[in-house]
């Protein structure tokens, strides 16, 4: 039996690769390395959908398109703001999503692109009792999603801070919301059901909702004041140390060291550089307590610890970590729902029945 489908192959794909023991992420023939800080969100949205759309226009004009797909979702779902606002922002976000067409053109594809970046301000806005702000369609992606987060125009390191934490998270293999997205996509339902499926499965703590928790554990360091006290003590009573460990890697996450060097060109002095060296410290702490008291695992920095820094550095909440994640994986999800679509079959896999067996009357 496979327990959890490890090393079972459940599709092929041109996507992206994952090498676990090699620490290196492809996507799409390019590197992580080459394309973080280099390519914008946009460009690399182009190289993911490229071959899935036959309208799918150059560089340029797509930064034009997905600008007005954030005006166009804004306009759309505005009215529903009012009911979603009672909800915890990411169920807002999904709800909000939900209500998009159900189509497979590449409006449809932009549309929920944009949606992660217009709901998640909005919506945090409101919380707070402040007017939602309406996408400028003429800006940069994720400037233009720190700008209706914070009410004014983010410097241009903030901007490529997020972009590039955007393209860094964009897609990551057969995980567990992509295989979600790509189960409803091979039924040839349209492109809101595929991605919605890929929301529910991120919503899980154990996919996409590490980094808020790195947050408490850091200010729970902080408060106690001795990091490798405070992490023997949570290993000892079975707690898992959030930002570390991978289902895949078993060597350091690359992502974490591309949003790492993004945290610190950010600012190495004051509030963000204080955070950075305190961070750099428990991260340090945090691999010795864990050689020492796992040494049959290998637990390395993943993802989530630099991506809670950055994100708090941004404005963002801790419980809407997971949404700005959402925003730049749902790239990654329509590709593999539009690959899932033209190139494979619908997904049954058998289960093996180990329950009671009934009596057989001849």
């Amino acid at each position: 039996m496979v327990n959890g489908l490890d090393d079972v192959v459940a599709a092929e794909t041109v996507l992206s690769d994952v090498d676990g023991l090699g620490g290196h992420l492809t996507i799409r023939g390019h590197s992580l390395l080459e394309l973080a800080g280099r390519w914008s969100f946009s460009q690399v949205v182009r190289l993911l959908l490229d071959g899935f759309f036959d309208d799918l226009p150059g560089d340029a004009e797509l930064v034009e398109k997905i600008g007005q797909a954030r005006g166009e979702v804004f306009t759309r779902l505005q009215p529903l703001f009012p009911s979603l606002v009672s909800l915890d922002i990411y169920s807002a976000m999904r709800a909000g999503m939900a209500f998009l067409p159900d189509g497979d053109t590449l409006e449809d594809a932009l549309r929920l692109i944009a949606a992660p970046a217009v709901l998640t301000p909005a919506l945090l806005r409101l919380q707070r009792g402040e007017r939602p702000m309406a996408p400028d369609v003429q800006a940069d992606h994720a400037g233009d999603m720190l700008r209706m987060l914070n009410g004014a125009a983010a410097s241009p390191a903030l901007a490529k801070a997020l972009d590039t934490y955007l393209v860094t998270v964009c897609d990551h293999g057969l995980n567990a919301s992509t295989f979600a997205t790509r189960v409803v996509a091979s039924t040839q339902a349209g492109l809101t059901s595929s991605i919605l499926a890929g929301l529910g499965a991120l919503k899980g703590p154990l996919h996409g909702g590490a980094p808020g928790p790195v947050i408490e554990m850091l200010n729970a360091i902080e408060a106690h004041g001795d990091a490798a006290g405070w992490l023997r003590d949570e290993v000892s009573h079975g707690e898992r140390i959030m930002g570390f460990g991978h289902r895949i890697y078993r060597v350091r996450d690359p992502r974490a060291d591309v949003l790492k060097a993004v945290v610190r060109q950010l600012g190495a002095e004051g509030q963000t550089g204080r955070r950075l060296a305190f961070a750099e410290k428990v991260e340090q702490a945090a691999l010795e307590v864990l050689r020492v008291a796992k040494p049959s695992r290998t637990l390395q920095t993943n993802v989530e610890f630099y991506t809670a820094l950055l994100l708090e550095t941004a404005g963002f909440p801790k419980e809407a970590f997971t949404n700005v994640f959402a925003a730049g994986r749902v790239a990654g999800w329509i590709a593999h729902a539009r690959e899932q679509q033209t190139t494979g079959r619908l997904i049954r896999p058998q289960s093996r029945y180990v329950g009671p067996v009934p009596d057989l009357v001849a």
